[in-house]
């Protein structure tokens, strides 16, 4: 059964058409998962899901995540996920919501570096991400409101630490392009 939180993403899938699931997934409060899923819809993006209060918490980032603390990357707001929702690749089938191809680009656990509840709330949630190809602490800031009745944007951005890069020297995903699911198991 799917729960509040979740009745936005239903609400948007016919799950007799699209393979993704309708719901499911086991929540772990000791290591939190995340997920970067790269998106080819309408346009290439790659869509963040941090697990938070039993669903994924999920931003669209048209440019995908940066290792440059410079680079400030628009992530809008979309509907909560399932948690299983952290393994599905494959094509969801034109004719569907998000029709086009996903693969699980990055996958991990994420560490709240403050309340996350809080920082969901207020919108400022500093953490570290674990994950094959994104590592180290980062910040996502919700950005003042605009007008135009679409959803208030946030902006992601790594902070500056062992793992950041400059973009003039090194871009993850286009050094990094493919999925992570044939990879062996994250170590600790």
């Amino acid at each position: 059964m799917a729960t509040p939180a979740l009745q936005r993403y239903r609400d948007k899938r016919d799950f007799t058409r699209t393979p993704e699931p309708a719901h499911g997934g086991v929540a772990d409060e000791a290591r939190p998962a995340f997920v970067v899923q790269k998106h080819w819809a309408t346009r290439l993006h790659y869509d963040l899901r941090l697990e938070l209060e039993g669903t994924m918490k999920s931003w669209a980032v048209p440019k995908g995540p940066s290792l440059d603390p410079a680079d400030r990357r628009m992530a809008v707001p979309t509907e909560d996920h399932p948690i299983a929702y952290n393994e599905f690749e494959g094509v969801i089938p034109k004719g569907n919501y998000g029709a086009g191809q996903v693969i699980v680009w990055d996958k991990g656990f994420w560490h709240p570096l403050q309340d996350p509840h809080r920082g969901w709330r207020e919108g400022k949630l500093k953490f570290e991400l674990h994950g094959y190809k994104l590592r180290g602490v980062w910040n996502l800031v919700r950005m003042k409101a605009q007008d135009d009745g679409r959803p208030q944007a946030w902006l992601l951005i790594k902070d500056r630490d062992a793992y950041a890069r400059p973009a003039s020297a090194f871009s993850v995903t286009e050094a990094l392009p493919q999925s992570v699911h044939a990879l062996p198991d994250l170590p600790d």
